[in-house]
């Protein structure tokens, strides 16, 4: 009649990413290799950066 008594047997673990399911991922970038695409994406990314920093003060 202990406190046990009431609790589950087996606790669910908490759903893990696996780790070939990453949302980032670091990969080497060369300047010299850069296309047209990925200079305006540098720029977004910018901008958007200035404007995240603009809101938090």
């Amino acid at each position: 009649m202990g406190k046990d008594e009431h609790k589950r047997k087996s606790r669910n673990k908490m759903a893990q990413t696996p780790k070939n399911q990453l949302h980032a991922q670091d990969v080497e970038f060369s300047q010299s290799m850069a296309d047209q695409e990925d200079l305006e994406a540098q720029a977004r990314a910018r901008a958007a950066d200035t404007r995240v920093k603009n809101q938090k003060r």
